[in-house]
């Protein structure tokens, strides 16, 4: 054989090889995913989460640490109460805000083992109402709040605000507010949809539960006792979002309604990420709600993920970071939001907290608030 043969030949078979080279090392990546640093496959989760929740798990260190779990979390946003309306297929939870709204997804999950779509409260968050310095001033002129010595944070006295939405009492008609442009027609608070996101229906559940001499709706009867006042509290909003994470943006950002309905959760959050608060001034309604964010497992992955919010410390961590207080540790929320007082009420000290309606009778509440059930 010449020596040109011979070359060509040899040529041949390296081509050959580094080939089958080439060929397992494509394989080697697509098994291991291309990412020796990794070293653990993750699982892919995918959920429906409130709105409130959606920079929580867009945060690149939740991400992280759940990846470190072997869990990789897909999510889509939705009001609390709108994601009864969803197919539920293909879905490894649901993550509404409220309890309401987790009980019907778990009645409609579809599985024999009751037990396991038994849900996980891993946080909760007050429901307080942010104003400007304004608002908060001439509220508390009139007796509709009161302020701490820095006047950034105070209580709002419902039976005081709800007598003037009976009264349907404008800005103009309370001392104090002659200069301020901004404060202008019916003073009421800008909440979400009561019928799509759990926020708006808890709002209507304190309204009630104040209104009606301190006792929680239980039937048709009692939703008819407080459905002219709750009519008042939601129709002079006109259109209204479905989940909490605009209305606060749009307040954050100087536009909109200057009383806004939030999770205490928001304000926090955006105190310990160090963002400017402008004029913003935090008012615990004195009769509240707590939003106990509730996680409906539907498959063994997504109660992994409810365990792990629940446990795990880094997680913990993370939870609170993001404003959420956790499930039986405020000591957690305490020492990391300690330089926050002047906003934020750590103890909600004088705030009492009203029983939540079935998750049948708010739908009925939201219904006649918004004029669409029978009022008979």
């Amino acid at each position: 054989m010449g020596f040109r043969e011979h070359a060509a030949r040899v040529r041949r078979i390296l081509g050959i090889v580094l080939a089958a080279l080439l060929l397992g090392g494509v394989a080697a990546v697509l098994v291991t995913g291309g990412d020796k640093d990794t070293g653990t496959a993750t699982k892919t989760v995918r959920g429906v989460i409130g709105s409130e929740k959606a920079e929580f798990f867009a945060d690149p260190q939740v991400v992280k640490a759940l990846a470190a779990k072997g869990l990789t979390v897909v999510t889509e946003t939705s009001g609390s109460w709108d994601m009864e309306e969803l197919p539920l297929d293909g879905y490894d939870f649901a993550f509404p805000a409220a309890k309401g709204p987790a009980d019907g997804l778990r009645a409609r999950a579809r599985t024999k083992d009751r037990a396991a779509t038994a849900p996980l409260r891993p946080f909760y968050s007050p429901l307080v109402v942010v104003a400007h310095s304004a608002a908060a001033r001439v509220l508390a002129g009139n007796g509709l709040a009161t302020l701490g010595p820095r006047g950034t944070s105070g209580t709002l006295r419902m039976g005081a605000y709800l007598a003037a939405a009976r009264a349907d009492r404008t800005w103009q008609q309370l001392k104090g507010s002659t200069g301020h442009a901004e404060l202008g027609g019916t003073v009421f608070i800008t909440s979400t949809d009561p019928l799509a996101s759990s926020s708006g229906a808890l709002y209507l559940a304190a309204a009630s539960y104040v209104a009606d001499g301190g006792r929680v709706a239980a039937d048709s009867a009692a939703v008819t006792r407080t459905a002219p006042l709750l009519r008042k509290l939601i129709q002079v909003q006109g259109a209204q979002q479905s989940g909490s994470d605009a209305p606060f943006r749009d307040f954050v950002s100087g536009v909109g309604n200057p009383l806004v309905l939030v999770y205490e959760s928001q304000v926090a959050a955006q105190l310990l990420a160090g963002r400017p608060m402008g004029d913003l001034v935090v008012l615990y309604p004195d009769t509240t709600v707590n939003s106990d964010h509730t996680l409906v497992p539907l498959t063994e992955n997504g109660r992994r993920l409810g365990e792990l919010l629940s446990e795990d410390p880094e997680l913990r961590r993370l939870v609170v970071l993001h404003g959420f207080r956790p499930q039986g540790a405020a000591d957690e929320f305490s020492t990391a939001t300690g330089a926050h007082t002047a906003y934020l009420d750590q103890t909600l000290t004088g705030v009492r907290q009203a029983p939540v309606p079935t998750g049948g009778v708010l739908r009925e509440m939201a219904l006649r608030a918004r004029d669409q059930g029978d009022t008979a």
